[in-house]
């Protein structure tokens, strides 16, 4: 075996952003290649690894987010798409470029965050992370509308559904000065090519762009998208089908009055948040899910 050697921010690199798609298939089932072919693997993703003979085996990747906390712009890089090759783990690999982009960005942002899986909890403290607990927001419905608004769905896969639903995001307004992100287009784009491609609706008379699920008696709402403050009470009577009984909301609404709120139901991600300079990350909120790495 070769020496390994350090690359990051390859994008424009064939060769090696397409291996780097390979190793993400083979540990997490998902390609990243897709969503570089359509154009929106921007600038503010940016993959940390080591190669062996041209060969991406371990990877940190930055996600370059601003985050809106109580009304104040905060920056922040999230870390995500953490993962090894199965034959050169146990080397430290994870840790020397957890370690890099830590030194590189310490003094140019308030704060870095992951979500971390069940397997890797004792892992992240080690640098300085803490867990924070979050909130799930939602709302008892006895008023489901029996004709809904007409919605027209999107196509999730299709490029030219995709690329209005980037000119919306780009445009967007931030969700809530309470909590939200910014600048977070390219995440919410693999979301829609890879996750939700069939749950995305247009309110055309609205303009405003929905990405919700229905699940039994239940409607989860996981993204509102438009250029104005969008009155959420008032989206939910037109959004609300028959035997609708509760709404969870999957971000931090504006206005909290009306809405329930309960701890986050756990899931195989866990929140944890390491501080630097003026960073702050407030306990009991909901990060937008289209905005999670």
């Amino acid at each position: 075996m070769q020496e390994l050697f350090f690359v990051k921010d390859y994008k424009q690199n064939d060769s090696l952003r397409k291996s780097f798609s390979e190793l993400a298939v083979n540990i997490f089932g998902i390609s990243f290649e897709d969503w570089y072919v359509k154009g929106f693997w921007n600038e503010r993703y940016i993959p940390y690894s080591f190669c062996d003979n041209g060969k991406v085996v371990a990877n940190v990747s930055v996600n370059l987010v601003d985050l809106i906390v109580a009304g104040q712009l905060k920056k922040a890089v999230q870390i995500g798409t953490v993962m090894t090759h199965p034959d050169y783990r146990d080397r430290g690999l994870s840790r020397f470029l957890l370690e890099k982009v830590l030194a590189e960005f310490e003094n140019e942002v308030d704060l870095f965050y992951l979500f971390a899986n069940h397997e890797v909890l004792e892992f992240y403290p080690k640098f300085g992370f803490n867990r924070v607990e979050e909130a799930e927001y939602f709302i008892e419905i006895d008023n489901a509308c029996a004709l809904p608004v007409e919605m027209r769905k999107l196509d999730g896969k299709g490029l030219e559904d995709l690329q209005f639903i980037r000119d919306f995001a780009i445009k967007r307004k931030s969700l809530s000065q309470v909590f939200s992100t910014e600048q977070t287009s390219g995440i919410l784009l693999f979301y829609c090519l890879n996750v939700f491609h069939d749950q995305i609706y247009l309110l055309e008379e609205e303009k405003v762009i929905i990405i919700c699920e229905k699940d039994g008696n239940k409607l989860h709402l996981y993204d509102v998208i438009a250029s104005y403050a969008v009155d959420m009470e008032e989206l939910l009577v037109k959004i609300t089908a028959l035997g609708t009984t509760e709404v969870i909301l999957h971000f931090t609404p504006e206005n909290l009055s009306g809405l329930l709120s309960r701890k986050a139901v756990e899931t195989e991600d866990v929140l944890f948040v390491k501080v630097t300079g003026e960073g702050i990350y407030p306990e009991g909120v909901k990060h937008p899910v289209m905005a999670k790495a």
